[in-house]
């Protein structure tokens, strides 16, 4: 009965030394190559700013005028291309444009990193059973984990500041996209699949010509998540000093700034928007395509 009485205080005794090794040794980890990662992100950080700076230095009428363009180039609609032009112009003349660019600055480069690491990832799991089952609890954990969680070892590790964001929203914001490729992968019809064999092609080929476009849809739907996704992380890492529309959203819930809270929070919605319709117009058009081509 006294055994049975201590164990749970020796239990936690245990866990708390367990706590405490584990946290030591994640310092000594930071503290020892933390120098050496943040190096490694040199290069991604020069883009990030080279790229936030372009979009602060150039004409508003200039950075209006290419979105726009790429809006019409994607999704070839007249009336959501002069909508992004309208709410792009709100955004300046209330006051935000700096804040919005650097925000879209960031959605940018994370939603290409995360296609750029997703897309190969998920190829990999559409091709190996294995791989995908030990990669779905991998995703399950990722997409469930609660978002602040992700600030805290990215924080200790690389301290605060644009690149410890980024990766945070990077790896919050990544699994749509890989789960997505490899579902539309598995999902392209093995008749399809058969035929192109019968043409002699390789599996490089099969899968550049006839697997990547036929999925295109889903990986555009899994694109789409990923940006969504991205653009509410970013307002929680403002807390670690990611520049943009998630400093002011912060600012007014601290201050109780209605106002400064609403209009910021209307800036990421435009955001929302123009990445939401341009790339689901664009899947769209894709699959238009690929069926007028079939």
């Amino acid at each position: 009965m006294s055994w049975w009485s201590e164990f749970p205080q020796l239990s936690r005794t245990q866990l708390m030394a367990l706590r405490q090794t584990l946290d030591e040794g994640y310092r000594e980890f930071s503290r020892e190559y933390g120098a050496s990662i943040e190096a490694f992100f040199d290069p991604l950080l020069a883009f990030l700013v080279w790229f936030e700076k372009i979009l602060l230095a150039a004409p508003w009428w200039l950075v209006i005028a290419g979105l726009m363009a790429i809006t019409f180039a994607a999704a070839r609609s007249l009336k959501l291309t002069l909508g992004v032009g309208a709410a792009f112009f709100l955004v300046g003349f209330l006051g935000m444009w700096q804040d919005t660019m650097s925000t879209l600055s960031i959605i940018t480069v994370c939603t290409l990193l995360a296609i750029i690491l997703g897309v190969p990832i998920g190829i990999w799991m559409s091709r190996s059973n294995r791989v995908q089952s030990v990669m779905t609890p991998v995703l399950d954990v990722m997409q469930t984990m609660p978002a602040f969680v992700y600030l805290i070892p990215v924080v200790m590790l690389l301290g605060i500041g644009k690149i410890p964001g980024l990766i945070a929203v990077v790896i919050y914001a990544i699994p749509p996209v890989i789960r997505l490729t490899n579902l539309g992968i598995r999902l392209v019809d093995k008749d399809v699949l058969e035929a192109a064999d019968a043409y002699g092609i390789n599996s490089w080929q099969r899968l550049v010509k006839v697997q990547l476009p036929l999925a295109m849809p889903n990986i555009m739907a899994g694109v789409n998540q990923t940006i969504m996704m991205a653009l509410a992380m970013v307002v929680i890492a403002s807390m670690i000093g990611v520049s943009g529309l998630g400093q002011p959203v912060l600012k007014s819930i601290t201050n109780q700034y209605f106002t400064l809270g609403l209009l910021n929070g209307g800036a990421i919605v435009v955001l929302a928007i123009l990445f939401d319709r341009v790339s689901q117009a664009y899947a769209k058009r894709s699959q238009r395509y690929l069926e007028a081509q079939q």
